[in-house]
């Protein structure tokens, strides 16, 4: 039990120890439990009214202006009123309030909050990931976010590292990613190449003789053409960047909810179009939030609203009419939809080592390694036939065997030998990238 926090034992409440105020005052000749026993309730309740107003002036003298109190456990209630409400607590939504509190630029108090329904995060696309980082996409806007977030991965402990913290480790593995394409996907992979290189980033192109003497355990047989990128790739630990960008933007005062968000509050204005047609506009006032095991629910007043709930991003935006409004402002939805995808771990003591990238086939399968202990991951996106049922987090086990096996030994052909272990799955949003998958592999 954390210290200051209340909780009832038997028919008496006991206050935890180790706080080191109340270490300082009531408790410090007596023996705890003894003590407490021996109150009764009405008594009890007076000495605990009365340590609490000593502890909040002496926190108020100590730290003027702040709102702070021993329950750490308060903290995860909704406040009344914020100036942005964050929806969804992933590695996104701490980006953005971590942002939003650097960029600020009043000198008054901007509240932020985050709501995450999930904090344990077990069913969360963050930390179910690969975690991979990549300069290889097709749109220049793409790799310029990619460039600076190689850069910011690059400088973790400038960005995020906390006085007096610990220093921030993300496991980055500098591989790189390398993308196989078929003499049918060739002609795109070599175009887009030409963007990256023109963005600034480090990539080559490999024919599958510079290919095999350079990756001498890759099958070249229907290789055509390969891209590799040299420097910013990789892969690293995601929720060790989730949890820094989480403590950091605690540290600058973002506030933290556990709770699902359930609905809003909105007002509504009619205006003409230029065509003489009403529509009506909607803004957002108030974010109604269920807190985490209980069916009371917060309104908290807001001036705006950021939606990062990932692979439930349509949903929330449905609450406002988003998909179901006047044509032209609300009736396209949002093209965000859950998509289920299995992450496999299986083991080859005969596998690549520390050479081995993140590599990418022209089928669509993918591995990387996962340590230097012949462990690796790897999986594939099913074609849109194959496109699971998102009802159930059931593992499809066979997919491994019948789909993703053959093509991961085509390749790579030690892989003959490998043995399945430990299986992941997450719900995942489609993306560019499987998007290229998808254009590889066609």
């Amino acid at each position: 039990m954390s210290a200051g926090r209340l909780c009832r034992k038997g028919s008496c409440l006991l206050l935890a120890r180790g706080d080191p105020v109340l270490g300082a005052t009531a408790w410090k000749h007596k023996s705890f439990k003894t003590y407490t026993a021996a109150l009764k309730q009405e008594d009890f309740s007076k000495l605990i009214s009365t340590e609490m107003v000593k502890i909040q002036k002496k926190a108020k003298e100590a730290l003027p202006g702040s709102d702070w109190s021993p329950f750490k456990s308060m903290d995860h209630l909704p406040p009344e009123h914020a100036d942005v409400v964050i929806v969804g607590g992933g590695i996104m939504g701490w980006s953005v309030a971590y942002w939003v509190k650097k960029l600020q630029t009043q000198r008054t108090t901007f509240k932020v909050v985050v709501v995450e329904r999930d904090p344990s995060y077990s069913h969360a696309s963050t930390v179910l990931s690969a975690g991979g980082i990549r300069q290889q996409f097709s749109r220049p806007e793409n790799i310029q976010m990619s460039l600076f977030g190689a850069d910011f991965l690059r400088n973790v402990n400038d960005y995020l590292g906390i006085e007096n913290g610990d220093r921030i480790d993300i496991q980055f593995n500098p591989s790189g990613y390398l993308f196989l394409s078929s003499e049918k996907s060739a002609e795109i992979l070599e175009e887009n190449y030409r963007v990256q290189r023109e963005q600034g980033a480090k990539v080559a192109l490999l024919s599958p003789d510079q290919l095999k003497k350079k990756f001498p355990w890759i099958n070249i047989q229907d290789v055509a053409l390969a891209s590799y990128g040299l420097e910013n790739e990789g892969w690293f630990d995601p929720w060790t960047l989730l949890n820094a960008f989480r403590q950091k933007a605690l540290s600058m005062g973002v506030l933290h909810c556990h709770g699902e968000v359930v609905g809003f509050d909105y007002v509504t204005r009619e205006m003409l179009t230029a065509e003489g047609d009403s529509i009506n506009l909607k803004r957002i006032k108030q974010v109604i939030v269920q807190t985490q095991n209980s069916l009371e629910t917060q309104h908290v007043e807001c001036m705006a609203v950021v939606n990062t709930a990932g692979a439930w991003s349509s949903k929330v935006a449905e609450m406002v009419g988003i998909g179901h409004g006047n044509p032209g402002t609300y009736e396209v939805k949002l093209p965000v939809e859950p998509r289920k995808r299995y992450v496999y771990m299986f083991h080859c003591p005969n596998g690549p080592g520390l050479d081995c990238p993140l590599l990418i086939d022209s089928s669509g399968a993918y591995f990387r390694r996962e340590g230097l202990g012949g462990n690796y991951i790897g999986g594939m996106s099913p074609t849109e036939e194959e496109e699971p049922d998102t009802s159930n987090l059931d593992v499809d086990h066979n997919y491994f065997q019948e789909k993703v096996w053959p093509l991961l030994a085509h390749r790579v052909p030690v892989f003959e030998s490998l043995k399945p272990l430990d299986t992941n799955m997450k719900v995942a949003v489609p993306t560019q990238e499987a998007e290229l998958l998808r254009t590889v592999r066609n």
